[in-house]
């Protein structure tokens, strides 16, 4: 079941969707953290109603292991004259299992202009990116999925960071916000590249800020790279960044991540 069916079969409660996460979106005991922070904001979505103005930052603690049967729930924490604030729980049967603060807010007239956020240089363009078949010891989630392909050519080291072009194989109907988050957590930590196979990672927290209103590309793909940049008893952070196809950039990011090596 792609993420478009997951959502048209969840159920509306008064204050958000009732909801299945199947093994499909599995990842080890939990589910992917994409794709219950998109389940998060598409509760979150449905509480704020058709006047919502667009996602611009979200904040997201994973407590605890989701999977089977699960409740988004969603309340306004407040709406003012061009923001709103959104919290959203995920409960399943152990409890909850994910926080967030999501943050809605409509463009404005700014004379100020700043655009960084460049992608890497040596960037592979999609069409000539070689793909990566999806298969064990890589997490159940993005078989089925996921399309993925290389988007840097191979480092010379081993390096605290990861680059690859991520495509979702079913996205038909659903709210370009809510693919960002279901796509913008897809990749393993950046530091794995310097970690043993067997190495356990857990992430903690995400925060994630929309750099546009209309995020849109081409074909479906998506540049996402995550470079750690410090790790030390077990605990590791990383910056993040997604683009589109043509290298505009959509998002930025960072994350803490647990790491059992």
């Amino acid at each position: 079941m792609g993420f478009p069916a997951l959502l048209s079969a969840a159920a509306p409660l008064p204050d958000g969707l009732a909801a299945k996460l199947g093994s499909q979106w599995a990842q080890g005991r939990t589910t992917y953290g994409g794709a219950s922070a998109a389940l998060a904001l598409a509760a979150a979505q449905r509480v704020g109603g058709a006047g919502l103005p667009p996602l611009r930052s979200a904040t997201i603690s994973f407590v605890g292991p989701l999977a089977g049967e699960v409740e988004a729930r969603a309340r306004v924490l407040r709406q003012g004259r061009n923001a709103t604030w959104i919290h959203a729980e995920i409960s399943g049967e152990g409890g909850v299992g994910l926080t967030a603060s999501f943050v809605f807010m409509g463009e404005g007239d700014s004379a100020l202009v700043l655009k960084g956020c460049a992608p890497p240089d040596d960037v592979v363009p999609v069409e000539q990116a070689r793909v990566i078949a999806v298969a064990p010891p890589a997490p159940q989630f993005l078989a089925g999925n996921f399309d993925v392909r290389f988007a840097r050519p191979p480092a010379s080291q081993p390096e605290p960071e990861l680059s690859r072009w991520v495509r979702l194989t079913a996205r038909d109907g659903l709210d370009p916000m809510v693919e960002m988050l279901l796509v913008g957590d897809g990749l393993p930590p950046g530091v794995m590249p310097l970690m043993s196979r067997t190495a356990r990672v857990s992430s903690m927290t995400w925060q994630i800020n929309l750099l546009t209103s209309h995020p849109e590309t081409r074909d479906g793909w998506w540049l996402l790279r995550s470079e750690g940049d410090y790790a030390v008893h077990g605990c590791s952070s990383q910056r993040m960044g997604l683009w589109n196809a043509d290298g505009v950039p959509m998002a930025t990011g960072m994350q803490s991540i647990a790491i059992f090596d």
